[in-house]
């Protein structure tokens, strides 16, 4: 601030028109520092993974409240991705619990009533579910255009075509279709502008990959005055602010949950809104999940 007044001191000596200009700048410098001064970010370091918690008002990235949560998991460190399905809905963390994992996200989407996924899931080659075309289209969902592809030690995000039996030409051992894509080769990809379910703000759960193979599972919290969720839009913008080369959309809404059971953090991490609360308590049942495993512990 003193900065300021010494240049406004300056200015005033040049003449008026230095003032002038001064006088507009100030304003513009004044919202710079009040979207930095709502910028909160903090980071746990838990076995080699990193947790990192953002807390934004008003900002780049959103003019609301918001809470999220990225674990970043380094391609050097000692754990791996798994996909995770139960016929009945089963919460997220009981998976993770039943599977002793560090970690786990939800994962893609379900019918809520049949408890089946209803996007293409092969687990350990098996296929567990297929795609379902919706009534305004003939093979397959808007969000069933990205393909999350587990190998031994890689995980990457694939693109589809239109087929809505595409996946079962792809030889990869483990597939979890959702979507929509949001970053592709570093490539933000174009969104529908006609659904709300990419306008308007909802919690939500993505995953993304950096250019060295690092991991990032992230879920924003929603649906509350704490935390009012993000549109697809600026879930966009966020995954590449965060640097990812790649990104997908996973399932949201009362299904966003993150679960660690690492260090000093244990349980739920984030606020799941079945409940209609800002607190650890309103988890949903899902059909599938993204687990966080120990190399240690794998099965070879």
């Amino acid at each position: 601030m003193l900065c300021i007044f010494y240049t406004f001191a300056i200015m005033f000596k040049k003449g008026f028109t230095s003032i002038v200009a001064l006088l507009i700048i100030l304003p513009l410098i004044a919202q710079k520092d009040a979207r930095t001064s709502s910028f909160s970010h903090t980071i746990d370091t838990l076995d080699g993974l990193f947790l990192h918690t953002y807390s934004l008002g008003n900002n780049d990235f959103s003019k609301s409240n918001q809470m999220i949560f990225v674990l970043e998991i380094p391609n050097s460190s000692t754990y791996y991705l798994s996909f995770e399905y139960e016929k009945r809905r089963t919460k997220t963390s009981d998976m993770a619990t039943k599977h002793d994992a560090a970690a786990a996200i939800n994962g893609s989407f379900f019918d809520m009533d049949n408890h089946f996924p209803i996007c293409y899931l092969r687990i350990d080659s098996i296929q567990l579910g297929e795609n379902t075309p919706g009534k305004d289209t003939i093979n397959r969902k808007y969000y069933q255009y990205g393909t999350i592809c587990i190998e031994k030690d890689s995980v990457f995000i694939l693109k589809t075509e239109s087929s809505r039996k595409w996946e079962e030409s792809l030889h990869y051992r483990n597939i979890m279709t959702s979507g929509p894509l949001l970053i592709i080769n570093h490539e933000k990809q174009k969104l529908r502008t006609d659904r709300t379910f990419v306008t308007h703000p909802h919690n939500r759960t993505a995953l993304g990959i950096r250019d060295d193979g690092t991991l990032l599972l992230l879920v924003a919290d929603g649906r509350s005055t704490q935390a009012v969720g993000l549109s697809l839009y600026e879930l966009q913008n966020f995954m590449e602010y965060l640097n990812c080369k790649d990104a997908i959309n996973l399932d949201g809404g009362g299904s966003s949950t993150l679960f660690l059971n690492l260090g000093n953090k244990k349980g739920i991490i984030n606020h799941p809104s079945d409940n209609n609360k800002f607190d650890k308590y309103g988890e949903r049942a899902v059909s599938n999940a993204i687990l966080v495993l120990k190399n240690s512990n794998r099965n070879i």
